[in-house]
């Protein structure tokens, strides 16, 4: 059995996968409850998420029939942070093994890290063999000299350690921890934008999660503090509503383009102060979305200019995430970033996927191909430390987990 819970800021949702007799994942387990104690991706109440995480395990522990014990969980908020490094192993002249990929990585995170952060990844974007680079699978080559170009992620070691204690209160042990944006780009990024270069962003109800990927591998990742309940809490204000009133209106009537609109379609709503409905424009309503919508993409294109990446980005950024659903942010965020843009989701899921053909679930289902891969690398020599090392073969499932490669 393969489980991941995603604990974000406006749901929880455990997934439970295993293979079926075609080989294939599926999905046998769903729950899935509005969160608790959640905010921008980093916890403020520890009873609440505790409580979120335990009710949205029970539902999947229902659904499936399986006792959860443990699972892979999703990381966001503002407490992550990336770098990229560099490691080195002598061979001597013989042929390169799984032992030696893992002292050039070991040799790669041997950074010095502020005393409250942690790793949470070592991602290997590629090998370098005698001075020959872009080597993805150095195993079985003959050499003297590995070296390896790795991407770090790491979060505050107080957040990781206050959400692990809510999982644990919940009855669950932490196998691992994902970005989210990783999670998510394993499921909704082509094999081509991966190789040609592109952005995923995951909009989440807390913050959007960017991953750059080039060359088949990731090599930035970032949090933005800017989601969905930012948009709702500027609906509320704007038009004076409540939060749940605006939350609903964004969900029904929202739009991020105000000039895609007919100006005289209007819908009913009851702002405070008020006895009786009123009429408000749909235009409106867009107008307030807007600079919202604006201001999340000129932080996205600040980042990937910071990265130094942004003229290797020919396929563009691929959206995902539920905020990703909003009529019009598409056409936003091709206006400020001046990129291709495309919206994604799951797909080639079996079982019980009805709700999860959304980009809502981009990293729930991540989170379970994850945890399926690596359980297949702990079968192999790769597996050294606690830290699976890539098959470095031509499969799908060794690609993915060697994009995925955590510390």
């Amino acid at each position: 059995m393969f489980v991941g819970i995603d604990v974000g800021t406006t749901k929880v949702c455990t997934l439970v996968g295993h293979l079926g007799e075609d080989h294939r994942l599926r999905v046998i387990g769903v729950g899935i409850v509005p969160s608790q104690g959640m905010r921008k991706g980093g916890v403020v109440s520890m009873e609440g998420v505790a409580k979120a995480v335990e009710a949205s395990k029970d539902k999947a522990e229902r659904t499936s029939g399986y006792e959860i014990t443990s699972a892979l969980i999703s990381l966001s908020g503002g407490q992550i942070a990336s770098l990229n490094s560099k490691g080195m192993a002598g061979v001597a002249g013989r042929t390169i093994g799984y032992d030696d990929v893992g002292r050039a990585l070991d040799a790669a995170r041997s950074i010095v890290l502020p005393y409250n952060r942690v790793m949470v990844h070592v991602i290997p974007r590629s090998f370098v063999v005698d001075g020959q680079d872009g080597i993805e699978s150095p195993v079985g080559m003959h050499g003297y000299r590995l070296e390896v170009e790795a991407h770090i992620v790491t979060a505050g070691s107080t957040a990781l350690r206050n959400l692990e204690k809510c999982i644990n209160t919940a009855g669950v042990e932490v196998d691992g921890w994902v970005l989210s944006s990783i999670a998510s780009a394993g499921v909704v990024l082509t094999e081509t934008e991966r190789e040609m270069g592109a952005v995923v962003c995951d909009i989440g109800g807390g913050t959007a999660d960017i991953a750059i990927y080039i060359e088949g591998a990731v090599w930035h990742s970032a949090v933005i503090p800017v989601g969905g309940e930012h948009l709702t809490n500027d609906i509320a204000q704007g038009l004076h509503l409540p939060y749940e009133t605006a939350e609903t209106i964004k969900h029904r009537h929202g739009h991020a383009r105000p000039a895609d609109l007919d100006p005289n379609q209007t819908f009913a709503v009851r702002p405070f102060g008020e006895e009786q409905t009123v009429q408000i424009r749909r235009v409106e309503l867009a107008q307030v979305v807007e600079p919202r919508a604006e201001e999340l993409f000129s932080l996205v294109r600040q980042e990937i200019k910071r990265s130094g990446y942004d003229g290797l980005l020919p396929a563009g950024i691929v959206l995902t995430g539920g905020t990703s659903l909003l009529p019009g942010i598409r056409e936003v965020a091709g206006d400020v970033l001046r990129l291709p843009v495309r919206s994604s989701q799951p797909e080639e899921l079996r079982g019980l996927v009805d709700r999860l053909h959304s980009p809502a679930f981009s990293t729930s289902v991540g989170l379970i191909y994850w945890a399926q891969l690596l359980e297949e690398e702990r079968a192999y020599d790769g597996y050294r430390g606690g830290i699976p090392l890539p098959r470095f073969s031509l499969g799908r499932a060794a690609e993915f987990i060697r994009r995925l490669l955590p510390g």
